[in-house]
C-alpha cells in the first residue's frame, strides 16, 4: 500500500501544520498498578484537532490541487476524522462535509460546526454515513478523503511511527487502537522498516473485531454485525491492503470490551487528567485487563490517540 519513503515525505509536507505530541511516564498513580514493563504514554490525543487523524487529513488535503480544494473535500467518519478533515480545510481555505452515523459522541459534532464543517448524520454505522458521502462526492465533484484505505492517508498516520522511534528508540513494544486499521497500517510499515523487532500490538472492540477476524480467517471478511458503542472503532469491513499490511506487520490484536475502554478513560482523567476518548483508552484498556501482559523490563508506547469526554463525567 505505502512505503517507508511515503511516510516519510508525508513527514515532511506535514511539519507546518501539526504538532509534536509528547510522551507521558505511566507512573505516580493511586493504584500502583505494574504492567510488568515500563509503559510510556504517547499523548496524540494532543494532536491537532484532537487525535492522529490530523496527520492524514493533513496529508490527504496537501496533495490537492487548488482547484480540488475550492471543489471541497467530504469524507464519513465516526468523529476522529471528520473533525481532521474539517480543520484541515479550515487551515487550507476549503470546504468539508461530514458524514456521521447516529451513534457518534455529542460533543464531537459540536467540535465539527465549531471547524465549521457541514455536518449530516445518516444511518446507525459508519458504513451508512459512507455510502451517503460517496453519493454526496459523485454528485458535487467534492474530493471523497478515506479514512483508512487512502493511501495518502495511510502516510500520513505513519509519521506517528516515525516520531515514536525518534523519542523511544529502543521501544520493545507500541500498543495501538484499530478502527479502519488505517493508523496501524501506516505505524507498522514505518516501525518495521526501521525496527524489525519491535512488536505492534493491536487493540479491537470485542463488539468490532475488524482485522482480529481477518487475520484468524486469513483472508478478508465482512463482520455479520457490530456491537459496540464506540462509534471510531465500528468497522463492518476493511480495505484489502489494509489486511495484508496488518498480516506482515501487526504482531498481535487483542479485545477489549466497550466497559474496559470506559474504565480505562475514567483512570486517564482521574490519575493524569486527560479527556480521552474511548479509542484513545483503547491501549491502556488492553493493559489494566491483562489483555495484553508486557514482557517484564520491556519498554511499552501506549497509544491515547483520541480526545473526549467519555470519562470525564462530562
Amino acid at each position: 500500500m505505502i512505503g517507508l519513503e511515503d511516510i516519510q515525505d508525508a513527514r515532511w509536507r506535514i511539519a507546518p501544520h501539526i504538532r509534536k505530541t509528547p510522551l507521558l511516564p505511566y507512573a505516580h498513580t493511586s493504584t500502583g498498578e505494574d504492567f510488568g514493563g515500563s509503559v510510556t504514554l504517547k499523548l496524540e490525543l494532543l494532536q491537532a484537532a484532537g487525535s492522529f487523524k490530523g496527520r492524514g487529513a493533513m496529508n490527504r488535503l496537501l496533495t490537492l490541487s487548488a482547484e480540488q480544494l475550492k471543489a471541497g473535500v467530504v469524507t464519513a467518519s465516526g468523529g476522529n476524522h471528520g473533525l481532521a478533515i474539517a480543520r484541515s480545510a479550515h487551515v487550507l481555505g476549503a470546504k468539508a462535509k461530514i458524514f456521521l452515523p447516529s451513534n457518534v459522541v455529542a460533543d464531537k459534532v459540536a467540535k465539527l460546526k465549531k471547524w465549521g464543517a457541514d455536518v449530516e448524520i445518516v444511518g446507525a454505522v459508519w458504513d451508512d454515513a459512507n455510502a451517503a458521502a460517496l453519493a454526496h462526492a459523485q454528485k458535487t465533484g467534492a474530493t471523497y478523503a478515506h479514512p483508512f484505505s487512502d493511501p495518502v492517508v495511510v502516510a500520513g498516520q505513519g509519521t506517528l511511527g516515525l516520531d515514536i522511534l525518534d523519542e523511544m528508540p529502543e521501544v520493545d513494544v507500541i500498543l495501538v487502537a484499530i478502527g479502519g486499521g488505517g493508523l496501524i497500517t501506516g505505524l507498522s510499515t514505518a516501525v518495521k522498516a526501521l525496527r524489525p523487532k519491535t512488536r505492534i500490538i493491536g487493540i479491537e472492540p470485542y463488539g468490532s473485531p475488524t482485522l482480529h477476524a481477518c487475520l484468524a480467517a486469513g483472508k478478508l471478511v465482512t463482520l455479520d454485525k457490530l456491537e459496540t458503542r464506540v462509534a471510531t472503532m465500528s468497522c463492518r469491513q476493511t480495505d484489502q491492503a489494509i489486511y495484508e499490511a496488518a498480516a506482515r506487520n501487526v504482531d498481535e490484536i487483542v479485545l477489549v470490551s466497550d466497559e474496559e475502554m470506559e474504565a480505562a478513560a475514567r483512570s486517564l482523567w482521574f490519575e493524569f487528567g486527560l479527556a480521552a476518548d474511548l479509542s484513545g483508552a483503547a491501549a491502556v484498556a488492553a493493559l489494566q485487563s491483562k489483555r495484553f501482559v508486557p514482557e517484564p523490563g520491556s519498554k511499552v508506547c501506549a497509544l491515547v490517540c483520541g480526545a473526549g469526554t467519555d470519562g470525564t463525567g462530562a
